[in-house]
């Protein structure tokens, strides 16, 4: 009999262990390798840019007010749109200011028809001034007569106290120099009457002349305020903000809208003071604008604002207090925009932009306030 065969015990070889397993590690090695570069790259740029996300655009808004009060007659725009200088945007009702204009035409008429009387006014100054002439002259001759008589009427006087004369004849004598000191004195009243004639003659042609040019001055005024009913476009741009409407009783100074300029804006970065050290006039900035998101625009810094905008505020901080608590305050800097090509999107004031000044490069003169204003949409 054969007995039971020994049994073989044969060995399973181990599978093999799975690549898969190191692919987490691979994964987390270059997850590694790009944080770090990417770190390094940031660590790099914050060193050489002073960055802010309080930021945002700003640009030219014009109000449009009226001069004159009145009620509205028409309304000639609407919100958003866009108008040139000189257009024309509200009319107000002009029939008061027509009124009033021709009142002033009507004494400018009185006061020419007055004025063309000067020509008599003035024929009466040369009258009186021939007359004044003449009472002078006069004086002259009378001064020379009584000046004679009294000298003849001393020398009289004389004679007569030794008797060389009668007494007739100092009397005629003493006559002839009372007669000659009438004279005198009438030539004297007559020169001060013509002298007043010749004063209140040229008053008169003065006050004529002087109607006149307020005639004229009331005239052009009146003009002036029937204009003022034809409200314009000061500058060309954008309306928005309207607040008038036909029938409405507007007054002097009252907001009616406002003109927005898109295309002359700029950027204002409120940066903290210790990121100040760096920046300077001329360096290059980098722009991103909130609503546009992977598009930037660049610019450079035009200036730097000379005190901090708390300084400006309607309560402004006193630091002299004993319940001081210090805060980094904000200086704004003005960043003037590059050309933009004429694709680009619209930029308006008030939108909300990220900024990144380049500090590596030293400043230079100061951008101009046009850089942006030609990039047109």
């Amino acid at each position: 009999m054969v007995g039971p065969q020994p049994t073989t015990e044969t060995e399973i070889p181990e599978p093999p262990r799975p690549k898969r397993r190191l692919l987490p590690f691979a994964l987390l090695g270059v997850l590694a390798l790009a944080g770090a570069v990417w770190g390094i790259r940031t660590w790099l740029y914050s060193r050489s840019h002073e960055t802010t996300d309080n930021a945002q655009i700003e640009g030219h808004v014009v109000p449009v007010l009226p001069k004159v009060g009145g009620y509205v007659l028409r309304v000639l725009v609407e919100d958003n749109q866009i108008v040139r200088e000189g257009d024309t945007l509200v009319t107000l009702d002009p029939r008061d200011y027509q009124v009033r204009l021709q009142e002033s035409e009507a004494d400018l008429s009185a006061a020419q028809a007055a004025a063309a009387r000067n020509g008599e006014a003035t024929a009466q100054v040369g009258q009186a001034s021939a007359k004044s002439g003449a009472a002078v002259a006069s004086i002259a001759s009378a001064q020379a007569t009584y000046d004679r008589t009294l000298q003849d009427v001393e020398r009289m006087r004389r004679l007569s106290e030794t008797r060389v004369i009668s007494k007739q004849q100092l009397d005629e004598a003493e006559a002839a120099y009372r007669s000659a000191e009438a004279d005198l004195r009438a030539a004297q009243s007559q020169a001060r009457a013509a002298q007043a004639e010749v004063s209140g003659a040229s008053a008169g042609v003065r006050t004529a002349q002087a109607h006149l040019a307020a005639a004229q001055a009331s005239t052009a005024a009146a003009e002036l305020q029937l204009s003022y009913t034809v409200i314009t476009a000061p500058a060309s741009g954008r309306i928005s903000k309207k607040t008038v409407e036909v029938g409405q009783l507007v007054s002097p100074g009252q907001s009616l809208m406002s003109l927005v300029d898109e295309g002359d804006v700029w950027v204002v970065a409120n940066m903290k003071e210790t990121q100040l050290d760096d920046i300077a006039v001329g360096q290059p900035v980098e722009i991103e604008v909130d609503a546009y998101k992977g598009r930037t625009f660049t610019g450079r810094v035009q200036s730097i604002q000379g005190a901090t905008g708390a300084r400006f505020a309607l309560l402004p901080p006193d630091n002299a207090t004993g319940n001081f608590t210090k805060v980094v305050q904000r200086i704004p800097v003005r960043i003037a925009l590059d050309r933009r090509p004429a694709d680009a999107p619209p930029l308006r004031p008030g939108m909300s932009v990220e900024v990144a000044i380049d500090t590596r490069v030293e400043g230079g003169g100061a951008a101009t306030a046009n850089d942006g204003a030609n990039g047109g949409e």
